[in-house]
């Protein structure tokens, strides 16, 4: 129990800081999203990120702050693997399947429903 009152608490967290900077500082969500994803790199690249995920579970790896470690890890263990051309193949290879999948469940939720706008 005391896990998901954890997690509820840092993913709150997290939130909260996003809507902290789109209504304080006058953000625009995109670049809200772009400098969350750009902390989660940079908190993963320092080793910082993992440690919060193994306490936070759900609540640290489910917000965008996550993508961004997933991105550094995926390119910093190509690197070791390949070498420098595994930076970039790393990033791709990680984050491949929850952008494929989005973009599939996207569609269809756009053949099934019809937006309005």
């Amino acid at each position: 129990m005391e896990k998901f009152i954890w997690a509820f608490i840092i993913g709150g967290g997290i939130c909260v800081v996003g809507q902290i900077m789109m209504d304080v500082f006058r953000l625009t969500p995109a670049h809200t999203m772009s400098t969350l994803v750009v902390i989660g790199s940079i908190l993963g690249g320092l080793g910082l990120y993992d440690p919060l995920v193994k306490f936070a579970g759900a609540g640290a790896s489910v917000p965008i702050v996550s993508f961004g470690n997933s991105l550094v890890k995926g390119a910093l263990l190509e690197a070791q693997n390949t070498g420098i051309i595994g930076v970039l193949t790393g990033i791709f290879e990680v984050t491949s399947a929850g952008i494929s999948a989005a973009i599939i469940f996207g569609f269809m939720g756009a053949l099934i429903f019809r937006p309005k706008g």
